[in-house]
């Protein structure tokens, strides 16, 4: 199923002044909105971008602005002096500061990027403007992580569901805040311990991302992983409202109701999809199935091959077995 992320809530885009320098006036951008973040991508001859007083005062939509530069160079020049940008660099523009940014060194400069209100990333407060025109890695930690989420979903949104807009930029929104807390000076001094507790769940949950497969992914493997003690493991997860075992689980449930739903994995039987991510039960996972979606695993197959016109969807599996044995997710096509 091919669609457009999108959601309900209009997307901000602050308004800049635009100079060419030279003849070529190419400027090409394309934006993909979310639910509140919009993800952009721009190719330009060399250009000066400004962001001025009388910009703000006339409308400001309180946003942050995380420009990575592939190509080219930038210079940005505000009140705080001038600062240069190369390839692999990624800065934060606020749209409530005035400031000028100049492409120059290549025939085309091009950019990826996000936009976003600054209510979406609270976190930082008052400290935010010690990350604001400060140069950033973009090629290694959570700024090189940022930058290949942003990459595939600028590469792969034609696949997504309109509903998969709200966990890719729940992914976005935590992958920034972990950046902006690496950025600020002295961060055991001036980050809330907030911060430093959302960052660790992030890595957490996105271990368990990558290794819903193993059986004994849990409690103890995720504190030995990340170096704390299990006790510390089950309060992160206790103060965001939830139980190691109850999101590893849920996230399971989540990986195998899009794989059911999902018409190119119709001959892959239910207990495999279930064995793949981490159900070695056939009858516990359709109880746990039942009571996340109120419907049984094969009723959503069914329904997913109905709704895409296969002659299967009348047809009836066989009765599954009560242990299932684990399919290797490189042997199950996607189509």
């Amino acid at each position: 199923m091919s669609v457009e992320l999108g959601g309900t809530t209009p997307v901000p885009r602050t308004a800049l002044e635009t100079r060419h320098l030279t003849t070529d006036s190419r400027l090409r951008q394309r934006d993909l909105p979310l639910e509140s973040i919009r993800v952009w991508t721009m190719e330009f001859a060399p250009v000066s971008f400004r962001r001025t007083r009388e910009q703000i005062e006339q409308a400001d939509p309180e946003t942050y602005n995380v420009v990575i530069l592939r190509e080219g160079g930038l210079r940005r020049v505000d009140a705080r002096g001038v600062t240069t940008y190369e390839p692999g660099q990624l800065h934060v523009n606020d749209s409530s500061s005035p400031f000028r940014l100049d492409a120059y060194g290549a025939d085309t400069i091009s950019c990826i990027g996000m936009e976003l209100p600054r209510s979406v990333v609270p976190t930082l407060g008052e400290h935010a403007s010690s990350v604001i025109g400060r140069p950033l890695s973009a090629r290694e930690g959570l700024g090189g992580l940022l930058v290949t989420v942003l990459d595939q979903v600028l590469a792969d949104h034609g696949s997504y569901r309109n509903t998969d807009a709200v966990p890719v930029e729940a992914m976005l929104r935590e992958l920034l805040t972990g950046v902006f807390t690496n950025a600020v000076e002295d961060a055991e001094q001036y980050v809330p311990a907030e911060v430093h507790r959302r960052t660790l769940l992030l890595r957490m949950r996105t271990f368990i991302d990558q290794n819903l497969h193993l059986r004994d992914l849990g409690p103890r493997l995720l504190a030995e992983v990340h170096h704390v003690s299990v006790s510390h493991v089950h309060r992160v997860f206790g103060e965001d409202g939830t139980t190691v075992a109850g999101w590893i689980r849920a996230r399971r449930l989540e990986r195998a109701h899009r794989d059911l739903s999902d018409p190119a994995m119709r001959a892959v039987p239910v207990h495999h999809v279930a064995a793949r991510w981490g159900f070695s039960h056939h009858a516990a996972f359709t109880r746990a199935f039942r009571a996340a979606y109120g419907v049984a695993p094969r009723d959503v197959r069914r329904e997913a091959l109905c709704g895409a016109g296969w002659s299967e969807c009348q047809e009836t599996e066989d009765s599954a077995p009560t242990t299932a044995t684990a399919l290797p997710a490189t042997m199950v096509s996607r189509g």
